[in-house]
């Protein structure tokens, strides 16, 4: 007898529990991670309890001033933290292979705080940061690590799958903000969650795929949209359902770094993504790699490694040509 597809039973394939009062039961997760030598937990917001992971680069030259990338994690929008192993050990090896301080945000998970809680804790996480560069240039509060040692005018933000949906969806929300003297220049959507109620071709070919079954994405938008809405809200599918305001601020948008894999079902979405972004004029850098499965680079070294590189390019460029006007 065959073995069933890994998509037959999603919350058996998610290793979670829908309980009676809304909220899940999450049966396997990673193992969380304490701050190093390298990283420090900041509170976010107590209420909400979220919280920002600092990690700083090992043996900083004297005198540097190096650049922020503001970073949220994978998951679905419904599982892992900032503190997860695999997304803890990743943004430990990309402050050092960029030389960057990276604030790593948590924030609340679906279903218990569907979206858009995700996106309104991002916008509080880059406020903050805006708030510290101006306690740094003003003798008011300012984190030690923040102090004195960045350049608040060479920001990035960057996400993976869900993180990645959250770059998008904070920069509609921040285009209009005045974050001065933080000025991000270019946001890096790394494999990013985006869906819709008609499957693409990427998504019905690999229907089944070990990482992203199709049925199992279906089961995380149902977590964590609104309740009453379907997979074309604008959230998840920016593509079919942005209206003339969303499209005129996806216009201002800094330069944009996409990067995919061709095993992964949700690739024809970024590649949408990237596609709409360019209509609107924005500079769309894209890597799409043949090879590679979602979250790939979480457990390839050499995937990794390919990332960081092509990230380390982008933040170069972006820093030669200066930062957008609006961001």
């Amino acid at each position: 007898m065959e073995a069933p597809p890994p998509s037959s039973d999603p919350y058996k394939f998610l290793n979670i529990t829908l309980n009676s009062d809304g909220s899940l039961t999450r049966h396997r997760e990673f193992p969380k991670l304490p701050p190093t030598e390298q990283s420090k937990d900041i509170p976010l917001n107590q209420t909400n309890n979220t919280f920002i992971r600092i990690f700083k680069p090992r043996n900083i030259p004297p005198e540097s001033k190096l650049p922020i990338l503001v970073y949220f994690h994978g998951g679905g929008f419904i599982l892992y933290s900032a503190a997860s192993a695999p997304f803890h050990e990743s943004c430990t090896k990309m402050a050092d292979r960029l030389q960057t301080i990276i604030l790593s945000v948590e924030y609340r998970l679906a279903p218990e705080h569907r979206l858009p809680a995700a996106y309104e804790d991002a916008v509080e996480a880059v406020l903050w940061l805006r708030d510290q560069a101006r306690g740094a240039i003003n003798g008011g509060d300012c984190d030690t690590w923040l102090k004195d040692g960045v350049d608040f005018s060479k920001c990035f933000v960057m996400g993976s799958s869900s993180g990645g949906n959250i770059v998008y969806n904070v920069a509609l929300r921040v285009v209009d903000t005045d974050l001065t003297p933080v000025k991000i220049q270019g946001l890096i959507m790394n494999q990013a969650f985006f869906g819709g109620v008609e499957p693409s071709d990427s998504e019905s070919r690999l229907k089944d795929d070990k990482i992203c079954p199709l049925p199992a994405t279906h089961l995380l938008w149902s977590l964590c949209l609104p309740d009453g809405v379907d997979r074309d809200h604008v959230y998840s599918n920016p593509i079919k359902s942005s209206g003339p305001q969303e499209n005129e601020k996806m216009g201002r948008f800094p330069s944009t770094l996409i990067n995919g894999y061709g095993g992964d079902p949700l690739v024809d979405r970024q590649r949408q993504v990237a596609e709409m972004l360019k209509a609107r004029g924005v500079h769309v850098e894209t890597r799409f790699d043949k090879d590679g499965f979602h979250a790939c680079e979480l457990f390839d070294g050499n995937k990794a490694k390919a990332l960081y590189e092509t990230v380390e390019a982008f933040m170069k460029s972006c820093s030669s040509t200066g930062p957008s006007p609006n961001m």
